[in-house]
């Protein structure tokens, strides 16, 4: 997240940390940045998924935030459902415009959250 300039060879002791310590603010403003897009999408799925009922919708958004990048079989072994819950929970979760499916196959689909 934060380059690799801190790990060149190049420059005196003082020169390389300085460059490791500016890639580290870096990469944790990033990761920083990921977490609140990460919360905010949580908070909106939330109100989104109020209406449905059952385990699975707030088991699946519990491992969408946890995991930037998931499959059905995935979900369906760290949520404990079925897979055809899991299947209907995603394709719901996808035609509100939470998630989206990112290998374009029909078939061994990945999906992640939604900015």
């Amino acid at each position: 997240m934060g380059g690799a300039g801190g790990l060149r060879a190049s420059g005196t002791a003082c020169e390389r940390l300085s460059r490791w310590l500016d890639g580290m603010e870096a990469a944790i403003l990033t990761a920083m940045r990921q977490l609140d897009d990460i919360e905010a999408w949580d908070q909106r799925a939330q109100a989104a998924m109020a209406k449905l009922s059952g385990r699975t919708p707030p088991a699946l958004r519990c491992v969408l935030t946890e995991w930037p990048l998931i499959s059905a079989p995935m979900a369906e072994k760290l949520t404990g459902a079925s897979r055809a819950a899991v299947q209907r929970n995603l394709e719901w979760m996808e035609a509100c415009g939470l998630i989206r499916e990112v290998t374009g196959q029909g078939r061994f689909r990945m999906w992640r959250v939604t900015s």
